[in-house]
């Protein structure tokens, strides 16, 4: 499947870097097919590590050394000479709209590597491409994630097909800018799982600063947290988390306030000067491209949405990792569907956060039986638990 869908893009794809990757990707995901059908005791491994070449490695490397990337790689790195140079990411009259920027002020942190090496020794410039620099802000959280649920090494192999997959080696190739924030929210989620509000806070913080749209999170967080751990702990990481957000835009939002909401707000939204590209043909869309009328509709719709998606955190709190990333997997769907603007592109966050915690719980739940050491008698014999007789 992962073959065949990576080479619909070289037929379909009209962007030059999905075209690249979709090629690469497929003969990767065919090597990896004939690795796992030829050696069946290390063909998993085996086959992993082709899909990772051919999928990740190459395509992004092609790309990086060749400057081919998705609008929003070059929008990051402006936004990080931009802040470099003047404390603020947003251009006071953009006169087109790739010098729009739709992202809070941490987005901006990805781009200041690509600030500090513009002009320097060419192979080091290399280094600067925010794409680098989501991905290992990426798979750091995807790996503090594991120890925080503690993870002993055997879901490694699991972890590395997830990220092999298409869900995430096509936007860490041609893209990367959502990755940092789903590998917060998973964080996020897993502090919360394992009752450390204030980790959980610190990552919903970083995240909030990225995107507004990791914003439903802080609700999923607490009403995990809540039921798990109590109010306090819910109200602790909360104001850790609206804590954090604020001293991370408010920079910004004094030295800008006007560009920060027409590009964060109003432009992603559809109602700011310039048209956004992202046009996916999704309801919300739909019924905005119907005029004013279509767009208050689609508004009142996505604010029913996320209001019953809220009122089932009080009426039914999420109990644990899985129904948690579940309940914010809905929370974005609605989102992203009903929003004035949209991309189908927008939709592998949810999806990478269900399948991420089911994989991330897998371990737990398949841990072997194991014995209890009970006196008898001068001397102590195993009794085994949840086993036969």
């Amino acid at each position: 499947m992962a073959a065949v869908w990576a080479a619909a893009f070289p037929l379909v794809s009209t962007l030059g870097p999905h075209r690249i990757w979709g090629t690469s990707a497929c003969v990767g995901y065919l090597g990896a097919a004939v690795a796992v059908l030829s050696w069946r005791s290390r063909g998993r491994v085996l086959s992993v590590g082709i899909a990772g070449f051919g999928a990740v490695l190459a395509p992004l490397t092609v790309l990086v050394l060749s400057g081919g990337a998705q609008s929003e790689v070059g929008v990051v790195e402006r936004a990080g000479l931009l802040t470099a140079s003047q404390g603020t990411p947003y251009l006071a009259d953009p006169q087109a709209v790739l010098e729009v920027t739709p992202y809070l002020p941490g987005m901006a942190l990805f781009g200041l590597p690509g600030a500090l090496t513009a002009g320097g020794w060419e192979p080091l410039r290399f280094l600067g491409d925010a794409r680098l620099w989501c991905a290992a802000a990426f798979l750091g959280c995807l790996w503090a994630a594991g120890r925080v649920l503690g993870g002993r090494g055997a879901e490694q192999l699991v972890g590395a097909a997830l990220i092999v997959s298409p869900v995430v080696a096509l936007p860490l190739a041609v893209s990367g800018v959502d990755l940092p924030l789903t590998g917060l929210l998973c964080l996020a989620l897993a502090a919360a799982a394992r009752h450390r509000p204030v980790a959980a806070g610190l990552a919903l913080a970083l995240a909030c600063s990225l995107k507004w749209t990791a914003w439903p999170a802080v609700a999923v967080v607490a009403a995990l947290l809540a039921h798990r751990a109590g109010a306090g702990a819910a109200v602790r990481a909360t104001g850790v988390a609206v804590a954090g957000t604020v001293l991370a835009v408010l920079p910004s939002a004094l030295l800008s306030p006007g560009p920060l909401v027409e590009q964060v707000f109003a432009f992603p939204t559809g109602r700011g000067e310039w048209e956004t590209p992202a046009a996916s043909p999704l309801p919300g869309r739909l019924l905005a491209d119907l005029g004013p009328f279509g767009w208050y509709a689609a508004v009142a719709l996505l604010a029913a949405g996320g209001a019953a998606v809220a009122a089932s955190l009080w009426v039914r709190p999420p109990h644990g990792l899985v129904p948690a990333a579940d309940r914010l997997a809905v929370g974005l769907c609605t989102a992203f569907l009903l929003a004035p603007a949209g991309r189908f592109g927008y939709l592998a966050l949810p999806v990478l956060l269900s399948v991420w915690a089911r994989l991330a719980e897998a371990p737990s739940r398949a841990a072997p039986a194991r014995s209890l050491v009970v006196a008898a008698g001068p001397a102590a014999r195993p009794v085994p638990v949840g086993g036969g007789r």
